[in-house]
């Protein structure tokens, strides 16, 4: 069973940063490709960013937000950057043990529980 335990939401000013952090445990973390999602109320779950060899982003955080992983610490990271109210969501680590990378929440295997970032105008 693969395990995934986000941390590193809270609240922050627009304009303000904060990084995510995605601890996996239970099976080979250097597999998978680590996506991040997000969920703002009312709203259908939606990419964010997502990586394997290759990083992979929205549009609409593109420039913003960073994706990485440790291998060597079993973890990913968002860093998000230039956070604007509209970023104010939970975010979601999901892990899909695949070859290509996905976009779409039902190709992800595996999900955390989610943290909440509020970003405040």
């Amino acid at each position: 069973q693969v395990q995934l335990v986000e941390s590193g939401g809270g609240l922050v000013q627009a304009g303000g940063s904060l990084r995510l952090s995605c601890a996996v445990s239970g099976r080979t973390f250097s597999s998978p490709v680590m996506g991040w999602f997000r969920q703002a109320p009312g709203k259908e779950r939606e990419f964010v960013a997502a990586i394997r060899r290759s990083t992979y982003y929205a549009d609409s955080v593109k420039g913003r937000f960073t994706i990485s992983r440790d291998n060597t610490k079993n973890t990913v990271y968002l860093q998000m950057s230039s956070l604007k109210p509209e970023d104010t969501a939970v975010y979601y680590c999901a892990a899909r043990y695949s070859n290509s990378a996905a976009y779409i929440p039902s190709a992800y295997d595996y999900w955390g529980q989610g943290t909440q970032v509020t970003v405040s105008s």
